[in-house]
């Protein structure tokens, strides 16, 4: 499902990516899959937004891509290694405006010091609420909980399609967050220290799925930091068994980056 603003769910990220790294898998093997997949997902990203709007399929528009550029590495003489895919700096990403709408919204919400007890407890209750909304896929109560300007932003690493710009506003995190979390099968949302405060990671079939970080003023939720990107996500693993469908359990603290 795509939603407002293309808003990808977990599912069929998920479900997008397997698909492109089998048919690399096919042709080249697991060794060479990943970085075809890599090279197919940043030739959606450098494509400028009016471009990717006009993309009716994105699914079938990267399984193209994905098999061209298996038969330009079969043409070119590669036997799997993954030899000839080459990603130039200077073609990776279009020039940016000088301040980009993340770091402006850094810019008016300066990070506070939550070193304080209280400050951690007001923060730890505030992403609470917010992940029994997430869990519920209550759009209502997220909107409750979030800022009026909250901030979602999602980085997939160029290795699945997340947004391409963060999404501004209470009701437009909340449809995203909605959207983000549908599908089969449930995604189990997990309360957890992410960075030495109170964040999300999400899970399907006892596989992270997603890191979130929360940031809170007062007893609102400020602006969500999402890490999709599956290299980062291996540390947060875990059996299906540890922790029921729905959970809200804490864990130890983890980093992301």
């Amino acid at each position: 499902m795509t939603g407002p603003g293309g808003t990808v769910s977990l599912a069929e990220m998920l479900d997008e990516r397997r698909h492109l790294l089998d048919i690399a898998e096919w042709m080249f093997g697991a060794d060479a899959a990943d970085r075809i997949v890599h090279e197919t997902y940043r030739r959606w990203y450098a494509l400028d937004d009016e471009e990717r709007a006009g993309i009716a399929v994105p699914r079938a528009w990267l399984t193209r891509v994905a098999g061209g550029i298996c038969l330009d590495l079969l043409a070119a003489g590669g036997h799997g290694e993954g030899r000839g895919i080459v990603v130039r700096e200077e073609e990776a990403h279009r020039p940016r405006p000088a301040i980009d709408p993340v770091t402006a919204w850094l810019r008016r919400h300066p990070q506070r010091d939550h070193a304080d007890e209280a400050l951690l407890a007001r923060h730890d209750g505030v992403v609470r609420r917010f992940a029994a909304a997430c869990g519920a896929g209550d759009t209502a109560a997220l909107t409750s909980v979030l800022a009026a300007d909250a901030i979602v932003v999602s980085d997939g690493g160029g290795k699945v399609r997340a947004a391409a710009h963060p999404t501004h506003g209470a009701d437009a995190v909340a449809r995203f967050m909605t959207d983000l979390l549908a599908g089969r099968p449930r995604t189990v949302v997990t309360v957890r220290s992410v960075n030495g405060r109170t964040g999300l990671v999400l899970h399907r079939a006892g596989r992270a799925v997603a890191v979130v970080g929360v940031s809170t003023a007062g007893t609102a939720v400020t602006a969500v930091w999402i890490t999709l990107n599956p290299d980062k996500l291996r540390r947060w693993h875990r059996p299906e068994h540890d922790a029921p469908p729905g959970s809200a359990a804490s864990g130890r603290d983890q980093g992301v980056g």
